[in-house]
């Protein structure tokens, strides 16, 4: 027996037998059933599901486990995916100057709390070259010019399609990607906002919440689009804060939150828990 699964995600419209006739193509073929999840959004009459396989309870492979499905998909009129655990997502990790949320990333990766290929990490400045060459991953350092950004950019898009990136995760990249960029990559890009979104948007949240007398901060993991930190939410949490804390004092503690609410949204990404429909997700967690 091996760990090797094929996952299955799909969604549709709502309606009864869908969990049924899914479940018997996979147990009609003898295939074990890891894992299943499902979620009913009335309000929209949408349903959404997630199953995993052994892949070696099935005789075929996933190819063919696809085309079991074929019918299904078109009789549901199903977004349907088959995917196939024994490839590694591939993910291209972006910094600016900050390191907490990408070393707790490179250290959770490297110790294999997070089952991925990291083929590169990008920055528009030298500061995290070290850090990262000390993991054996290349780092590739692309400045942004303010006068002239879409030329940064352009090698960045190609550095991203050269590593075959099945996912980009911007761990703090103190940059906005251009539109061209975001709906290349929709759904595939990963931020982490120090915000508990959709509050304090933009620069500097801290320094908003502080002034605002917030009780609670917080970070938010969000696939990123072309509308600035308005992108589907993925992950959030917040910490208590009070009125004697000082923004020095939010930044420190909302460092925390940052790179663990990151590693959880990457990694339920990872797992192919994440679900978009609109600008909603579906975490099955």
């Amino acid at each position: 027996m091996t760990n090797r699964t094929y996952r299955i995600l799909l969604d549709c419209p709502d309606r009864i037998g869908i969990v049924t006739r899914i479940g018997e193509v996979i147990t009609n073929n003898g295939g074990w059933i890891n894992e299943a999840a499902h979620h009913s959004d009335e309000e929209n009459e949408w349903f959404f599901s997630r199953f995993e396989i052994k892949a070696d309870t099935l005789p075929f492979g996933l190819d063919e486990l696809a085309q079991k499905f074929a019918a299904l998909r078109e009789e549901y009129n199903m977004n349907l995916q088959v995917l196939d655990t024994d490839k590694p997502k591939r993910v291209v990790i972006m910094a600016s100057k900050g390191s907490h949320c990408l070393s707790d990333l490179l250290d959770r990766w490297k110790s294999g709390d997070l089952l991925c290929d990291i083929p590169c990490v990008i920055s528009n400045h030298e500061d995290m070259r070290s850090l990262v060459e000390w993991y054996g991953i290349p780092y590739f350092c692309v400045p942004i010019n303010p006068e002239n950004k879409q030329v940064g950019f352009d090698e960045v898009e190609r550095l991203v399609l050269d590593h075959q990136a099945d996912c980009v995760v911007l761990a703090r990249y103190m940059q906005i990607l251009p539109q061209a960029l975001c709906e290349k990559l929709r759904h595939k890009v990963i931020n982490i906002h120090h915000s508990f979104l959709p509050s304090f948007i933009g620069a500097k949240p801290y320094h908003q919440a502080s002034r605002r007398g917030v009780k609670l901060i917080g970070a938010t993991c969000h696939y990123v689009t072309e509308q600035l930190d308005e992108g589907p939410i993925i992950d959030q949490d917040v910490v208590r804060v009070s009125h004697s804390d000082k923004v020095e004092d939010l930044v420190r503690r909302g460092k925390d939150v940052e790179k663990n609410v990151l590693a959880r949204g990457l990694r339920a990404h990872l797992e192919d828990r994440v679900l978009v429909h609109g600008n909603k997700t579906v975490v099955f967690n």
